[in-house]
C-alpha cells in the first residue's frame, strides 16, 4: 500500500515523529524526580545524563523536516531505552516509547516504501508533456 500523494504522507509522518520526540524528552525530565525519592538519590552525573537527553530528544523533535532526522531520532531511542539502567520504571516507559517509534518507521515503511528515503514529488498532471 502507498500513499495517493507521499509528499504529503511523509509531512504528516515528520510531524508525528517529531511529537513522539517531544513526548519523550518531557518523560525523560520526569525521571529525575523519580530518581531522587530512591535509597541511591539523583546524583550530578545522572542529572547531568537526564538532562542532556532530555535537551537532544527536544532539539532532535525540531529537526524532523531535515533529511537526517529520522535517523537521529531512531538513534537516540537506544539512550532512552538505556535509562532503564538509571531508574527501573524507564525499561517500561523507554521500551513503550521505542515500540511507538518503530510503529511509526513501519507505517513510513508501508506508505512511502523505505523508512528513511524521502519521497519524490508526484509528477503534475496538468503540466504539459516534455
Amino acid at each position: 500500500m502507498t500513499a495517493p500523494d507521499p509528499v504529503r504522507a511523509a509531512r504528516a509522518l515528520r510531524g508525528a515523529a517529531a511529537a513522539v520526540l517531544l513526548l519523550e524528552g518531557i518523560a525523560v525530565l520526569f525521571v529525575p524526580r523519580a530518581i531522587a525519592q530512591t535509597e541511591a538519590g539523583l546524583g550530578g552525573v545522572r542529572l547531568t545524563i537526564l538532562l542532556v537527553l532530555a535537551l537532544l530528544l527536544v532539539l532532535s523533535s525540531g529537526i524532523q523536516r531535515r533529511p537526517r532526522g529520522l535517523e537521529i531520532g531512531t538513534a537516540l531511542q537506544v539512550p532512552l531505552l538505556l535509562t532503564g539502567l538509571i531508574d527501573a520504571s524507564m525499561w517500561f516507559v523507554g521500551g513503550l516509547f521505542l515500540l511507538i517509534w518503530l510503529y511509526l518507521l513501519q507505517i513510513r515503511k508501508d506508505l512511502l516504501g523505505s523508512p528513511f528515503r524521502e519521497p519524490t514529488a508526484p509528477p503534475d498532471r496538468d503540466a504539459p508533456p516534455a
